[in-house]
């Protein structure tokens, strides 16, 4: 391979991913991001000047558009999505455009160029909800989605599986815990409550803080994802995650210790509809056959990710004083 499309490469995994390929392969890539709220091109800023890097302004739906891109490159790394659970619950309807509509149309693209390998960057919420005894996620268990953000990522999933089923389209599919870590939009749970602690302002949980998620730096999903498109078997599925479960209310109780601030500021709210109770990802797959493995234990990386927002404080100030407040007290009376 030469070079790579990266579709939302200006969000949070995207952009980390593309700062990691430009740093540790000769690959060139072009970044197409519609620059919606979460996408933001000052997470990218320091690559504007690379001549292996070029960002182009656009929608996935865009079938002339994306063609055209693809028949400068060899694979396509597909981020893009609408992403996040109470959006999609308010409304649906873009969830279904990006994700499914927009997903259709790289697949056709890649289809129309021959392209060599399309990474489809999926989520472990298309599983559904575990058990507390459950065994984690295997990549051949059932897909049970319960939110529209969900739903809509299982439905891109089995149209990229169709492809590869029916036009023979050299396609691989990846599921990954949740992701933390520099750049992150402020709505995610450990950005949010990192910068709320940070300001003195209640720290919101929904229902009892209990549900368990898996977590992974973002550093080692991408190192997944690189391993993935480079070695990854066509038309398989690789689970990539953190192996490491914690609740929500221990996420926050280790944000509180590290800023020295009162867990008088832990506020339980209302828990939100069809919320799941825990993820956890069998990674036994890409660690036999790719060799990859997390490194970033969560003590570093909380550590890590903890002065990163301390330390740009101006770049998360920006996008609080514009949409992602506006969205926040319109939902929810503000974050104070």
């Amino acid at each position: 391979m030469n070079a790579i499309l990266v579709t939302g490469g200006a969000g949070f995994i995207g952009s980390n991913f593309i700062r990691l390929v430009i740093s540790e392969t000769d690959l060139s890539v072009i970044n197409l991001d519609a620059l919606t709220y979460a996408g933001n091109l000052e997470n990218l800023k320091d690559l504007e000047s690379n001549p292996r890097y070029r960002f182009v302004q656009g929608r996935i739906e865009d079938s002339a558009l994306v063609e055209g891109l693809m028949k400068e490159v060899d694979a396509c790394v597909h981020f893009a999505a609408e992403s996040h659970v109470d959006r999609s619950i308010k409304d649906a309807q873009p969830f279904l455009i990006t994700n499914c509509l927009g997903t259709q149309t790289l697949l056709d693209a890649a289809r129309s160029t021959g392209l060599k390998r399309f990474l489809h960057v999926s989520t472990d919420e298309v599983y559904g909800s575990l058990g507390g005894d459950d065994h984690p996620f295997r990549e051949t268990d059932p897909l049970l989605p319960n939110s529209p953000y969900a739903a809509s990522k299982a439905s891109s999933d089995l149209l990229v599986r169709a492809a590869y089923k029916t036009h023979g389209l050299p396609v691989i599919i990846t599921r990954c815990s949740n992701n933390y870590g520099p750049y992150q939009f402020p709505e995610k749970l450990i950005p949010l409550m990192t910068i709320n602690a940070m300001e003195g302002r209640p720290l919101p949980i929904y229902g009892d803080g209990k549900n368990i998620r898996d977590w992974i730096y973002v550093e080692d999903h991408c190192r997944g994802l690189l391993k993935v498109l480079e070695s990854g078997a066509v038309g398989e599925i690789y689970n990539l995650g953190g192996e490491c479960e914690k609740t929500n209310l221990e996420i926050v109780e280790a944000i509180l210790e590290r800023l020295d601030a009162p867990r008088s500021l832990i506020t339980f709210v209302k828990d939100r509809p069809g919320h799941d109770r825990r993820y956890a990802m069998d990674i036994s797959k890409v660690k036999e056959e790719l060799g990859w493995t997390p490194k970033v234990d969560f003590e570093e990386g909380i550590s890590t990710t903890i002065e990163w927002y301390k330390a740009n404080r101006d770049w998360w100030e920006r996008i609080l004083s514009g949409e992602y407040m506006r969205y926040y007290e319109e939902h929810y009376g503000g974050l104070s």
